[in-house]
């Protein structure tokens, strides 16, 4: 009850305009009260209407009033101030639902200003005032206000844990130490949090070390984007201008080429023309003596006959001569044409390969990507893989789409190719292989799990997974299992799964091989550089199946 009445007093001796303690009061006719600068304050905003108003019950008045310093209510004002009864805090310094509350405050209590590890209490300002002023609590450890001093109490004897035992990893009072946990290595909380404060410390230093080398990958991969960017603008500038320059030279050709068949055409027309028109002469004049002759042949007289055949002139030979050939030279034009579009369709594609295997490597000399660690985490990078006819042996039979594999004893009949692996009964995928990629092969009997360079040898015995320095290879056989690189063997130990998984990171030049069952077990990894894109592959003996899975 004292308090509210302290409040009430505080409310009745407030400015309802700035809710401080009124300064300068000053009563208007409606009886309200306020401070003389915050009324006047108020009534400056409502010069330009010339009306004024009590901001508490809107009475109007006009003209403006003169103010006048109420002197009474001055005094009392200032006497509250020195009776401290003005003091009693505002809303803000009372606790709310999530601060700390003073333990020592009765009925409404305030926020607490620091938290005392050896009272174990919390305190508002004006409760914390003994701990800075007598000499007893000089000693005493303040904190900033927490909500979780009695967990520092030990639950079976009630008193302060300011011991830590070791042994069990545990904050005990002095009495655990010589009963529960006593002949434990235990040492004093102080001294154990000194320990791990340093070990703590250490810990933020190669945080923050991480940090700093992590924003130092990060700007160096800001420039790696704007030097591919800036890179790419330059490429596409440039195949811009390089296509449309063709583009021009194949139009001029195209032109250049219709005229010239054009004239050619006009001249050959005219040549034929000539020669037509001399035959049809010619043909005339033929028809001209054949009708002389004809009436001559009628004549019944024979002396006039024979005196008439004798004064015939002898026939002329014909003055042209045509060879009925046909003509060649325009077909000809149109093969050679087509020959040229060919070459250049031929010339196009093999550059578009060979842009499309171009790798845009990010290097991050400082850190590398981290790798897979699960399955789930290798599945992320799996692809579909499908196997190249072109490439396999005569006695391997492809099925599903091109991604299963049997050995055969009886050879195929497949037509003659380069790609083709004569020697060794192998077969390479149709994808070439860059960047992440993870893939797994079932298999069945004696098979070799590989990769290799698109150039690798198709014929001899160098041709062969692993025994030359453009494939690698995993081997499993009835002896065991064994990688091969370069004729080189190395024994590999793990479980004998009929599934293997192959990860490659093309760009970290890493080739790792597991066995797949309930886990994921590392066989064996690759730690090279590759200079060319990779192919799957796998090597069969007699009677075995590979299969490459549907991952997704």
């Amino acid at each position: 009850m004292a308090q509210q009445g302290v409040q009430l007093d505080r409310e009745t001796f407030s400015c309802s305009i700035c809710l401080d303690p009124l300064n300068d009061p000053v009563a208007l006719n409606c009886g309200h009260n306020y401070c003389m600068d915050c009324i006047k304050t108020h009534w400056d905003g409502e010069d330009e209407k010339k009306i004024y108003t009590c901001p508490q019950c809107r009475e109007v008045f006009a003209p403006r009033p003169v103010l006048v310093k109420n002197t009474m209510l001055a005094d009392l004002v200032e006497e509250l101030k020195n009776t401290r009864l003005q003091a009693a805090p505002a809303d803000h310094c009372y606790a709310g639902p999530g601060d700390v509350a003073c333990d020592v405050c009765t009925g409404r209590k305030l926020k607490a200003l620091k938290s005392c590890l050896v009272c174990l209490a919390s305190y508002c300002e004006k409760h914390l005032q003994p701990h800075y002023e007598l000499p007893v609590f000089k000693k005493h450890k303040l904190v900033e206000p927490s909500k979780k001093l009695q967990e520092n109490l030990c639950s079976l004897h009630n008193e302060v844990m300011k011991i830590f035992c070791r042994t069990d990893q545990q904050s005990i009072c002095y009495l655990c130490s010589v009963d529960e946990h006593k002949g434990h290595d235990t040492v004093s909380a102080a001294a154990e949090r000194t320990e791990r404060q340093r070990e703590l410390d250490v810990s933020r230093l190669n945080i923050q070390k991480r940090i700093h080398d992590g924003e130092k990958d990060v700007k160096v991969l800001q420039q790696e984007v704007e030097a591919i960017n800036g890179s790419a603008d330059r490429a596409v500038e440039h195949s811009e201008k390089t296509f449309s320059h063709l583009i021009r030279l194949v139009q001029k050709t195209s032109s250049d080429v219709k005229q010239h068949l054009r004239a050619k055409q006009e001249t050959e027309v005219s040549r034929v023309r000539d020669l037509q028109e001399k035959l049809e002469q010619e043909i005339a004049e033929l028809k001209r003596k054949d009708a002389e002759l004809k009436t001559l042949s009628l004549t019944e007289d024979h002396n006039q006959f024979l005196h008439d055949y004798r004064s015939l002139p002898a026939l002329s030979e014909s003055t042209s001569s045509i060879n009925i050939r046909p003509l060649r030279y325009f077909e000809d034009v149109t093969a050679a044409l087509s020959e040229i579009s060919d070459k250049l369709q031929d010339v196009l594609r093999e550059t578009w390969t060979n842009i499309s295997l171009i790798e845009m490597e990010v290097v991050v000399p400082l850190a590398q990507l981290p790798e897979p660690k699960t399955r789930t985490d290798f599945l992320k990078f799996a692809r579909d893989i499908t196997l190249d006819p072109n490439t396999a042996n005569n006695n391997l039979l492809l099925s599903d789409g091109n991604r299963k594999v049997t050995y055969m004893d009886e050879p195929k009949s497949y037509s003659r190719h380069t790609d083709r692996f004569t020697d060794h009964r192998q077969v390479l995928s149709a994808e070439s292989l860059t960047g992440r990629w993870y893939w797994e092969v079932e298999r069945s009997g004696c098979v070799e799990v590989a990769v290799a360079y698109k150039n690798i040898s198709r014929t001899g015995k160098k041709s062969g997974f692993g025994t030359n320095d453009k494939s690698w290879a995993l081997k499993y056989d009835l002896n065991g299992c064994t990688f091969w690189y370069n004729k080189v063997k190395t024994p590999v130990s793990g479980p004998q799964s009929s599934r293997i998984g192959v990860y490659l990171d093309h760009s970290a030049g890493v080739l790792s091989f597991y066995s797949v069952s309930g886990t994921m077990t590392l066989l064996h990894r690759v730690e090279t550089t590759f200079t060319q894109p990779l192919y799957a592959g796998v090597n069969l003996w007699h009677r075995a199946t590979a299969e490459f899975c549907r991952l997704k």
